[in-house]
């Protein structure tokens, strides 16, 4: 089979965080909502957020989807019910991206996959390929595929790596994300 090269990400970087005492959780819905406009959520389906100050949230959480308002976004994650008075921040660490197909998918016998970091000099933040080797991935079925960790050090702007193995689906997670940019992050199979 030809190799494939996909553009997994186009363009992202760390996200203004939102902090307040009306933010609640609502369990039933995996949801964290805002009951003030001027703490609208500015994240997007995939990014990763971080709560602290919370009685019963404080965890990371990624996001599912969010209101067309901004007043809440749909976690991965099971929160806790919680109303609103506590001074919580919600602060975007990262991200992962969609998922794309992997070797596996095709059930091709090498396994091989490449992925091409390119970042801004700033960046600050580390990322890392996951896979699945589930057909249909919920959020507990992806895993860190080793070797593939690119911790930023200010200087370098392009890493690539080689990776082997059938997984099914592979994405790319962002963690630790505080300043710059990741322009794009290109992958082979």
């Amino acid at each position: 089979m030809t190799q494939t090269s996909t553009t997994i990400l186009s363009g992202t970087g760390h996200k203004v965080s939102k902090s307040g005492t009306v933010i609640s959780f609502i369990a039933s819905d995996h949801k964290i909502k805002s009951n003030d406009s001027s703490v609208a959520f500015p994240y997007v389906q995939y990014d990763i957020v971080t709560v602290t100050g919370s009685a019963n949230n404080n965890s990371t959480f990624t996001v599912k989807s969010v209101a067309s308002d901004n007043s809440y976004i749909i976690v991965e994650e099971t929160v806790v019910d919680e109303s609103v008075g506590n001074n919580l921040t919600v602060d975007h660490t990262g991200f992962v991206t969609n998922k794309y197909k992997g070797d596996g998918y095709y059930s091709q016998p090498d396994g091989l996959h490449t992925v091409a970091y390119h970042v801004s000099a700033d960046l600050t933040g580390t990322i890392k390929m996951q896979g699945s080797l589930s057909t249909t991935p919920t959020e507990d079925d992806w895993f860190d595929i080793a070797g593939t960790a690119f911790i930023t050090d200010q200087t370098t702007r392009v890493n690539s790596v080689n990776f082997t193995g059938n997984f099914v689906w592979v994405r790319a997670k962002a963690t630790g994300v505080t300043v710059g940019t990741i322009s794009k992050i290109l992958y082979n199979h």
